[in-house]
């Protein structure tokens, strides 16, 4: 089951980066280097839906295991698309044991875990959330920082405005007894610091 879901992400890849060059020609990747070997956590600035999308085209050949706000699973067909293309429902409103649960059991299946700690759309100045940090650190996984910055709207991928995806350092954690509330505090404060930067750049 699990290599008919990777096909499915595999297939869906090439279709998509396919039609997204033909109609808005090459994205730009910077920093791709600075990337460890999985697993990983990977936070990302979130503006639009493109996003989602061109930060899954800049990782390639990595796969991405998005966690997606439940809602979008409540119809048959799109809960079958998402779990083909690897994403897993959260309630964001109410987290529960999953929302712990399921990403630290695809990080150490040495997976690659999607997060965008901003929350839903929104100024790259919103206070980040915790659940990044806290599942790359009870996880023992690096943080990845990367922004998106290019077109928000199909329109304007048509009229192939310029496309980047610039990845940051690894961010490395280590989950200790010891660990405490400021301590993931500060964690987000030098995140939010590393998207800052990388957006200057």
């Amino acid at each position: 089951m699990l290599l008919g879901v990777k096909r499915m992400y595999r297939f869906g890849y090439y279709i998509v980066s396919f039609i997204l060059l033909l109609l808005g020609g090459k994205m730009k990747k910077e920093n791709k280097e600075k990337i460890p070997a999985a697993p990983f956590v990977v936070v990302c600035t979130h503006r639009s839906w493109l996003d989602i999308i061109f930060l899954a085209l800049a990782l390639w050949p990595y796969e991405i295991h998005y966690m997606a706000k439940q809602e979008l699973f409540s119809k048959k067909w799109v809960k079958w698309l998402l779990t083909k293309l690897h994403a897993f429902p959260v309630n964001r409103e109410n987290p529960g044991p999953s929302s712990l649960k399921i990403p630290m059991k695809i990080l150490k299946e040495g997976e690659i875990v999607g997060i965008f700690p901003s929350g839903t759309r929104s100024s790259e100045h919103v206070s980040l959330k915790r659940g990044a940090v806290t599942i790359a650190l009870k996880a023992n996984v690096p943080l990845v920082p990367a922004v998106y910055k290019g077109p928000k709207t199909f329109k304007e991928v048509l009229k192939r405005k310029p496309k980047l995806v610039r990845f940051g350092s690894p961010i490395l954690l280590h989950d200790s007894k010891k660990t405490t509330k400021e301590d993931i505090e500060k964690t987000l404060v030098l995140l939010q610091e590393t998207f800052d930067q990388l957006e200057k750049k």
